[in-house]
């Protein structure tokens, strides 16, 4: 009987030897490597496409005419909205805070914005006779040059933007009966211009962006010219445009980096 408790007592020892050095070699095994969280870089270069739609709303007033000089009081002409589509490309740099980016952008599109009126005058002194006179305008391309402060969640990136805006306008005025043109005249007006957009990182390198721009283009007076180059008429002319447009982005660089 002691014989047999002896090796039963060596035994219990020796496992028990055999399971503490086993706790001892689990409690230094190294603490398993922190989860690595991918988040989007919105920083660096990028160019893009865009495509979308616009109006730009118009009122003219005449304030000089040939043949009789300046007109006192202006005489309204009336308003229209000029719409249509567009398409162009944009490049920017962006720098990245933490969740803080901000950016310089350069924007140029071609653009078919066309829109007209009936005359108020029409049928009117010095016009006399009803005839369908007719003020048309279009935009045929525009520009931005734009700074930018946004907020990102990862790969999400909310933004607005603002500074200058250029666009080329061609104004017109016909007679609709017989088609007759009467005058035209053509300027590059400068404004202002704000904006907000959104922006969502799809892949690495790619993102996709839905903007909204209002230029602020003020009023100025616009001097038309008949098809022979004889001055026609002085008209005052009013005017702001609304663009909405989708953007595709290719950003250089890698767009994940690595946080603990």
């Amino acid at each position: 009987m002691k014989k047999h408790f002896g090796w039963a007592l060596a035994s219990a020892m020796l496992l028990g030897g055999i399971g503490s050095a086993s706790a001892a070699d689990m409690a230094v095994k190294a603490p398993p490597r922190p989860v690595i969280a991918p988040i989007y870089n919105w920083g660096g270069f990028y160019v893009g496409l865009n495509g979308g739609g616009g109006s730009s709303h118009k009122c003219w007033d005449l304030v000089n005419l040939a043949g009789f000089g300046p007109v006192v009081p202006s005489l309204p002409e009336g308003c229209h909205d000029a719409t249509g589509g567009t398409i162009g490309g944009q490049i920017g740099y962006r720098w990245q805070t933490s969740n803080w980016v901000f950016g310089v952008e350069g924007q140029g599109n071609w653009a078919n914005f066309d829109g007209n009126n009936l005359n108020l005058q029409d049928g009117i002194p010095p016009f006399f006779f009803r005839a369908g006179l007719t003020d048309r305008s279009r935009i045929d391309s525009f520009g931005m040059i734009t700074g930018q402060i946004g907020y990102a969640w990862n790969n999400l990136l909310g933004y607005v933007k603002g500074g200058a805006a250029v666009v080329h306008d061609r104004y017109d005025t016909y007679i609709a009966v017989i088609g007759t043109p009467i005058d035209s005249a053509s300027e590059n007006r400068w404004g202002g211009v704000v904006g907000v957009g959104f922006e969502f990182g799809f892949a690495p390198h790619w993102s996709v962006a839905f903007e909204y721009d209002h230029m602020f283009l003020g009023s100025q007076d616009v001097s038309a010219y008949t098809p022979t180059g004889v001055f026609s008429a002085t008209d005052h002319i009013r005017q702001d445009v609304d663009i909405g447009t989708v953007r595709v982005n290719y950003h250089f660089g890698g767009p994940v980096v690595a946080k603990y």
